[in-house]
């Protein structure tokens, strides 16, 4: 058996690694690469396998990072299916047709800039080299349909008579939709073939809703081999999830080699206990100011965690009601999934809410936000509100509208709760606001582009750690000296190169056998 990595290794997005054995090939994830647009396109454009030679996909669960490929598999000659528990299933019907949507509106937008760039070339005067501003909104009328969306026909037309080179989206949403007809989701601990003479069996990973840590057993010349697959692992005592599995059957249960993640591996959150009184005062003094607090947020996991908490601090009066907006249709639909799946929500929630007959994720502040127009409206109510909208790293989506309403005010907060990207723009958000904190900006002014557009950051930027849904370094520890796994192996994947080696080095000074892949390096067995 050998197992090879093509994405998520010294890095955190695109996780995908190929495990070879006799005759079959099974690939673990197909995340999309995020980043640096131009280069996280070139990356996602190309496959590193072909998907002919696969035999199935198992996939650990449903965020981006480790899913947002699948399409680009199906669309080829991919005749495997994708393995994964229930609850991932369910979230992908959503998550893919998100990004399928994404890709092509970016690609429309992508392709109406550069027609309108070169007709307001071509159209300029020759006396003054610049357009009249009747010019650019005769362009603008013919470019949109109602003066809104790209008219994606004549953008079309216009290039190819021009010869102007066209972007192309990386799949389509009909191209998702294909790809939802791949999916077997099954329950944990639910042994599943996935080869010949190999089994693949899902345990809770605590990450997010559905999240799986996966053991494989097979055989191979007679002999028995098993490698565990910890996706994303999750943190203890966090609401609405179980825990991290510890106890796997079969145990103790001898693991050839264990793939895993290191997202926080040189990084420690702050109590899960803590997180509550933290975002009681974030809500406290931002309300004092007069201002609202905007929180990017993943749509799947993060959101409703959130909805939780402030749920309970509403609940227990000990912050000022004020509205709670869900701007991100995407996260509407996805707690949907929540509310269908109880059965694998923790006994403190169960306690919490559902015995009383209450629903977490419903309560009269909170507002789902659907169309434009009420976002739109939204983005300029002045009056003190939380609003919770995707992208979680700032990337895309509607986030960006509130970003650019709201971050030159320091009435305001933008409340950082999850993971930041290298050279995304949370990340960049991130940096200044550490900057501004220690005196060491060297820019008099910090600016972020938002749009095309350059914004001051003005507004409170706080960043609460505790809620990442990735276990830091003592519990990734605490998971491999607690569980029944008795490892052999371990191969270090999924975080930035500089948390992936400590972590490695961290390890192998705990006794445990560690090494960091490279991308196409191949681990033997």
């Amino acid at each position: 058996m050998q197992i090879t990595s093509y994405g998520g290794v010294r890095e955190v997005t695109g996780s995908m690694h190929m495990l070879t054995i006799n005759s079959d090939r099974i690939l673990l994830d197909c995340g999309m690469f995020q980043g640096r647009r131009k280069e996280s396109a070139e990356k996602n454009r190309i496959m590193p396998i072909d998907p002919g030679i696969i035999t199935n996909v198992v996939l650990s669960h449903a965020h981006i990072d480790h899913s947002g490929r699948i399409p680009l598999l199906t669309k080829k000659n991919f005749t495997g299916r994708i393995i994964c528990t229930r609850v991932t299933a369910a979230a992908c019907e959503y998550l893919l047709l998100d990004a399928g949507h994404i890709q092509e509106s970016d690609a429309q937008y992508l392709n109406y800039k550069t027609v309108r760039g070169f007709l307001h070339q071509m159209r300029s005067s020759r006396k003054t080299g610049n357009l009249s501003k009747a010019e650019a909104k005769r362009i603008q009328k013919m470019l949109r349909k109602d003066g809104k969306r790209p008219d994606t026909e004549t953008i079309k037309r216009l290039m190819e008579e021009h010869r102007l080179e066209q972007i192309e989206p990386l799949y389509s949403v009909k191209d998702a939709e294909e790809a939802l007809e791949y999916f077997d989701g099954y329950p944990y601990k639910h042994p599943v073939t996935i080869g010949k003479d190999m089994t693949a069996t899902f345990y809770d990973a605590g990450h997010i809703l559905g999240s799986a840590i996966t053991i494989i057993q097979a055989r191979e010349n007679g002999r028995p081999v098993t490698v565990c697959y910890t996706g994303d692992l999750g943190r203890f005592d966090k609401p609405i999830l179980e825990d991290p599995t510890l106890n796997f059957d079969g145990g103790p249960l001898p693991v050839d080699l264990l793939i895993m993640e290191s997202t926080y591996g040189n990084r420690f959150h702050e109590p899960v206990q803590d997180i509550p009184g933290q975002l009681k005062k974030v809500i406290r003094e931002t309300v004092e100011r007069g201002g609202s607090i905007v929180i990017p947020a993943f749509a799947y996991g993060r959101t409703q965690e959130l909805i939780y908490m402030i749920h309970e601090l509403y609940n227990a009066n000990e912050v000022p009601k004020i509205p709670i907006y869900i701007d991100s249709p995407l996260a509407t639909r996805i707690t949907r999934v929540f509310g269908e799946h109880e059965e694998v929500f923790d006994q403190e929630t169960h306690e919490a809410f559902l015995e009383n007959g209450e629903n977490p994720f419903a309560f009269g502040q909170i507002q789902y936000v659907s169309s434009v127009e009420e976002s739109m409206k939204l983005m300029r109510d002045e009056s003190p509100h939380i609003v919770i909208s995707a992208s979680g790293m700032c990337e895309a989506g509607r986030i960006l509208h509130h970003l650019r309403y709201k971050i030159h005010d320091p009435k305001n907060t933008i409340l950082i709760v999850g993971f930041m990207a290298q050279h995304t723009l949370g990340r960049r958000i991130l940096d200044i606001a550490a900057q501004q904190a220690t005196g060491n900006s060297s820019e008099p002014q910090p600016e972020v582009r938002i749009l095309n557009k350059l914004y001051p950051v003005r507004a409170n930027v706080v960043q609460l750690g505790g809620f990442s849904a990735h276990a830091d370094r003592t519990e990734m520890v605490r998971f491999l000296k607690e569980s029944n796994l008795n490892v052999k192996k371990i191969a270090v994947v999924h975080g930035e190169e500089e948390q992936t080696l400590s972590f490695m080095e961290f390890l192998k000074t705990e006794g445990f056998s560690a090494m960091a892949p490279r991308a196409g390096e191949v681990i033997h067995i």
